[in-house]
């Protein structure tokens, strides 16, 4: 029984899927097929419910067993190579890591880049999803680190915060409030608006703001992803409250314009969370302290 095989197995589990399954351990679905078979031989027991038509990743006893051992013996393998790159002093290995795309396609690239420069033996898996997903993965085990916006407190989790970034009022470039120095909270009552969905943390900070204000505004649109929020307002949809580094670039050709919000308030916090009853490998912790703007060790 190969350590592979038990990866791919638990990979499958995790991501409820075979194709994703075979994406991340960089082979087919067929062979995954394969691999979960040779297993069952092994071992002489079903592990996977099958249902004709259908393939539904769903465990059986049997399943939930190896699943929970392999998951043990792949942390325990892990941590061995942590041991042995430790006594060398090399930082390598694999930092898996789920964050939401605002953050993950705005902030983390130049981040990223920088730690794959300063530790070329190490990597970082990054996985986009939404902010309950995030969470559920991190407290799963399924990724290492999860990276989002406006971290809530949680029993099991750790968070470390981020430099916070500005939010800022996103408008056509064409608009009334385009150019301005900076708007207040009050400007905004019956603006037409494009929202993030209700359950997105964001969102709430925004509504938030506006009920402790006692501001209404038009709501037009609610969409689930920042690129298509911001292509909503260039076209004229509406107005949008969005984090400053996730329009910098637009603003910059002069897509959109990218309005000051003149109250202090307008922050939003970013957070790297991970479960705090395990201890990180050494290159998550590098990457979470580059994250955080803490000084770096000496290497």
């Amino acid at each position: 029984m190969h350590i592979e095989t038990l990866k791919v197995f638990t990979d499958l589990v995790d991501l409820e899927s075979f194709s994703l399954a075979a994406e991340r351990n960089f082979i087919t679905q067929s062979a995954v097929s394969q691999q979960i078979r040779g297993l069952e031989e092994k071992v002489s027991r079903r592990l996977l419910e099958r249902v004709r038509g259908r393939r539904d990743v769903k465990l059986t006893p049997a399943g939930e067993i190896l699943y929970r051992e392999a998951r043990n013996v792949l942390a325990a393998y892990e941590h061995l190579q942590e041991s042995l790159r430790g006594v060398v002093g090399k930082i390598g290995g694999t930092v898996k890591v789920s964050t939401v795309y605002s953050v993950g396609l705005h902030e983390l690239p130049v981040k990223v880049r920088e730690f794959m420069k300063r530790y070329p033996a190490a990597k970082i898996d990054l996985e986009y999803s939404r902010t309950t997903r995030v969470v559920r993965d991190v407290l799963n085990g399924v990724v290492e680190l999860g990276i989002l916006a406006f971290p809530e407190p949680r029993r099991g989790l750790t968070i470390a915060y981020m430099p916070e970034n500005r939010m800022v009022l996103v408008v056509p470039a064409d608009h009334k409030f385009a150019g301005r120095k900076s708007v207040k909270v009050h400007d905004l009552e019956g603006e037409d608006f494009v929202h993030f969905e209700r359950d997105v943390p964001t969102r709430k900070a925004v509504d938030r703001v506006f009920k402790e204000n006692g501001v209404e505004v038009r709501k037009v649109a609610e969409f689930d992803n920042i690129e298509t929020i911001k292509r909503a307002v260039e076209v004229g949809f509406g107005l949008a409250i969005l984090p400053e580094p996730s329009v910098r670039d637009a603003a910059r050709v002069g897509l959109l314009s990218a309005v000051p919000l003149a109250e202090d308030y307008w922050v939003r916090t970013v957070g790297v969370i991970y479960r705090s009853d395990r201890q990180l490998s050494l290159a998550a912790k590098k990457f979470v302290s580059l994250l955080t703007d803490q000084k770096p060790d000496r290497d």
